[in-house]
């Protein structure tokens, strides 16, 4: 049972990185490849989204590997045979909860490394793309905006580099307007600037307060395109970006430090903690639901629909507890609220699947 958990669980893990990536993935290729970047950095961009896409798939697909199988072994009469023989539900459970604890594993090994590392490399690729300015306007036959109030245009590009019809228009001033068009144009590095060398064109300057136009030809005119974007920005400090190990104790002073509160330190540190303890829910909830209803000819599908419903009304309680924890650090156990009521939900069923209920009824018929 545990190895088809585990194989179900893949497959459908794979599905849904596969769905969420491209949704993501179309916005991404647009921006980069917009911007002049090449496919291989697509490529790094997507990688290193991919541990947070997953952390987001693995609950779904550890309820769906769990519901699958119950479902696939209670309509072959699997469970009622090895119920039949002597095993409790209880005992049927455990490769559920292996299989809950391998997926909360996971999950752990997501949050607390892979996600933190990959939004830090993350951060530093995008802030190295920003700063490339040349690769914003190698676009051939495209208006572009590298930054706000600035236009580029360029006809075509040729194989020494060479831009042919080049067009800028500089909106930054708030009192002036400046168009320059060129024949032709090259892009020189300056020690840490880039310079836009524009050979035989116009300059024109529109003075907004009296609109006033002036017009200059010039044979060459150096522009200084490194002020397009800003080259003084850093990676600031962030929680995403630090390891589990690093935020678990002296928060008031990290608190200081980053900028935050003691409380986005804690919400941070033990949502992570409660993301994997929910994967080991999600398992036993998809198990245990579906174990009540039995083997019937009509199936079980009353009984998924119960354990999807519980398991929207869990993961749509967790999302409500992060209010308290960011105003208080204090209060970081209610985190964990929707795991605990999970947990005693599922050993309610399992109780229940095991004869509880019938000793139940039996004892309320004796005292009637």
């Amino acid at each position: 049972m545990l190895s088809q958990l585990l194989w179900l669980f893949g497959f459908f893990a794979l599905v849904l990185v596969a769905v969420f990536w491209i949704n993501r993935a179309v916005q991404l290729f647009d921006r980069l490849i917009g911007d002049g970047q090449t496919a291989l950095v697509f490529l790094e961009f997507s990688a290193l989204g991919l541990p947070r896409l997953i952390t987001t798939v693995l609950p779904i697909a550890t309820f769906a590997a769990a519901v699958y199988v119950t479902n696939r072994m209670n309509n072959e009469s699997e469970l009622t045979v090895m119920q039949s023989t002597g095993s409790s539900p209880w005992r049927l459970a455990r490769p559920v909860a292996v299989f809950g604890l391998i997926s909360a594993l996971m999950m752990s090994v997501l949050s607390h490394v892979l996600v933190p590392a990959a939004s830090e490399q993350l951060s530093e690729r995008e802030i190295e793309i920003s700063r490339n300015v040349t690769s914003r306007l190698l676009t051939e036959g495209a208006f572009l905006s590298p930054t706000a109030g600035v236009t580029f245009y360029t006809r075509a590009i040729s194989e020494d580099g060479v831009l042919k019809d080049v067009f800028l228009a500089d909106r930054r001033a708030p009192n002036e307007r400046v168009i320059y068009t060129a024949a032709e144009a090259y892009l020189i590095r300056n020690g840490e600037g880039t310079s836009l060398i524009m050979v035989d064109g116009l300059a024109q300057r529109l003075a907004t307060s009296d609109n006033r136009l002036s017009t200059a030809k010039f044979q060459d005119f150096s522009f200084d395109i490194s002020t397009l974007m800003s080259t003084d920005e850093q990676i600031a400090p962030s929680l995403r970006f630090l390891r589990t190990d690093l935020m678990m104790t002296g928060w008031d002073s990290l608190a200081d430090s980053l900028g935050t509160t003691p409380g986005s330190i804690a919400e941070e540190v033990h949502n992570r903690f409660a993301r994997a303890a929910f994967c080991f829910v999600t398992a036993m909830i998809g198990f245990a639901t579906l174990l009540v209803g039995g083997y019937s000819r009509f199936g079980v599908w009353r009984e998924i629909v119960i354990a999807f419903l519980l398991l929207i009304a869990l993961d749509g309680m967790r999302s409500t507890l992060s209010g308290p924890v960011l105003a208080d650090a204090r209060m970081w156990p209610i985190l964990y609220t929707p795991s605990a009521i999970g947990l005693v939900l599922i050993m309610g069923l399992l109780w229940f699947t095991a004869g509880g209920g019938a000793r139940l009824r039996r004892k309320r018929g004796r005292a009637a």
